[in-house]
């Protein structure tokens, strides 16, 4: 064998690997909306994001693509100068007012986005199909207002999709849609995302935007609905206050669309950044992924050890066994003290692991802390810590310990205190290995 090509398929990182074949096998057939504002189809990016969806299309995946037109929509409307000034708040959004005058213009330049999709999506060698997949009502007057042409969705035609998706085919729904009579109304590309992703039940609604971080604000990884709620008020009161960002009322925007898909039983919604290259394939493919989530199912929990863990929690502690940080153990020495153990459980996947063993004295020594140094960020050893203490509370243990060499500064941020070794509880004094040296810290629970 070539050792050049030797080395090249050493350095492929074979949990990535696992990890790909994982969700390949956990997602493929599952129905994926993207909502992808019209800003994305401008940036240098939007070519490879669209082969990346295309690829996901050819591999299995149902997809559905909702573009946005607002910008394009303005350029089209003051080219042709018609006033487009008008706006009203619907549910605390401003939504265009579209006049008779308007309407034909809206139409134009949102089916010329679509098909902006539809045209790198045949060099892609994906057929994709831009129809009337959505019946629409007018708004009406609202608080003496005629909104004209401007609509709320009233109905998405499923069966109609539904054929287009198990054809293999992506459907693109333009943010246009007609009465029962054939009227056309502009549409929120937002409410359209929505309702098709509850009406087809999408395993995941993914928000696409151009992000700017310019103003410092960014999104957390994770957030669960209550805190995505609870974000939308912090933030919101900043803008009610007077406070002038762009960038923020963008995020508010987008949070709050992804909280209510969320609530409408969407169980992932993303919202990425589309100028990251590859931001979508790494978002489905690996535990962490891009941007920000906003999940209502169990994304990761923190269980008892199962005897199936075994090789995930000896593939975590290797490398710090073989660095000394962790004194070595088997799989059997594991075993012997399974109830000890804990793990935590991303998506199915091991990413940290410790013990915690009773000594008597009603003290209890936390033991064989283990991360996965790929998702370091996500503080999961700060979490394991954390269920030890509250497992010691519920045993009745009023004192924890650790013993380290070479982490103390990390326990020292957690409130341990360093102490003499001679407070050790008498068992563990007799095991204690003087060799090593190890420092011991305490924590009063």
């Amino acid at each position: 064998m070539n050792s050049n090509h030797s080395r090249e398929t050493q350095s492929i990182p074979v949990d990535l690997i696992r990890e790909v074949f994982n969700y390949q096998s956990r997602f493929e057939g599952s129905t994926m909306v993207f909502k992808i504002d019209y800003p994305v189809t401008e940036a240098s990016g939007f070519p490879g994001l669209v082969k990346d969806i295309a690829l996901l299309a050819q591999t299995g995946f149902k997809v559905i693509i909702v573009p946005g037109a607002k910008e394009n929509i303005d350029a089209v409307l003051k080219q042709n100068n018609i006033d487009s000034s008008g706006c009203i708040n619907v549910q605390d959004f401003p939504v265009r007012v579209t006049t008779s005058q308007a309407i034909s213009f809206v139409e134009m330049a949102a089916f010329d986005v679509a098909s902006r999709f539809m045209t790198f999506l045949s060099g892609s060698r994906v057929d994709a199909v831009i129809g009337n997949f959505v019946r629409a009502r007018g708004l009406g007057v609202i608080n003496g207002v005629d909104t004209g042409h401007t609509g709320t969705v009233d109905k998405i035609y499923a069966e109609s999709l539904w054929r287009v998706l198990n054809l293999g085919m992506i459907p693109i729904l333009p943010c246009i849609g007609w009465s029962p009579s054939g009227k056309p109304y502009n549409v929120q590309s937002d409410e359209i995302a929505l309702a098709v992703s509850t009406t087809l039940k999408a395993e995941k609604l993914y928000i696409i935007s151009v992000h700017s971080q310019s103003d410092g604000f960014s999104l957390p990884a994770r957030l669960t609905p209550q805190e995505a709620d609870a974000l939308i008020a912090i933030k919101g009161n900043i803008l009610q206050n007077g406070a002038e960002n762009a960038c923020l009322g963008q995020y508010l925007r987008e949070l709050k669309l992804g909280l209510k898909a969320s609530r409408a039983g969407i169980h992932r919604v993303h919202i990425i950044d589309g100028k990251e290259e590859g931001a979508v394939l790494k978002d489905l493919f690996s535990n962490i992924g891009t941007g920000t989530m906003i999940y209502a199912d169990e994304y990761d929990s923190i269980r008892a050890l199962h005897s199936r863990d075994l090789p995930d929690v000896l593939r975590l502690m290797e490398p710090l066994m073989q660095e000394g940080i962790l004194i070595r153990r088997n799989a059997s020495q594991i075993l012997e003290k399974k109830d000890d153990y804990i793990v935590l459980e991303i998506d199915g996947s091991i990413r940290a692991c410790g013990a915690l063993h009773e000594w008597g004295d009603n003290q209890g020594e936390i033991a064989a802390v283990a991360t996965d140094p790929q998702h370091a960020q996500l503080g999961l050893g700060r979490r394991i810590i954390g269920c030890l203490v509250e497992k010691a509370r519920k045993s009745k243990i009023n004192r924890v310990f650790v013993l380290t060499t070479q982490t103390q500064d990390w326990f020292e941020s957690l409130g341990f205190k360093e102490a003499p070794v001679e407070t050790l509880p008498e068992q563990k004094r007799r095991v204690y290995d003087q060799t090593r040296k190890s420092k011991v810290f305490t924590l009063e629970i």
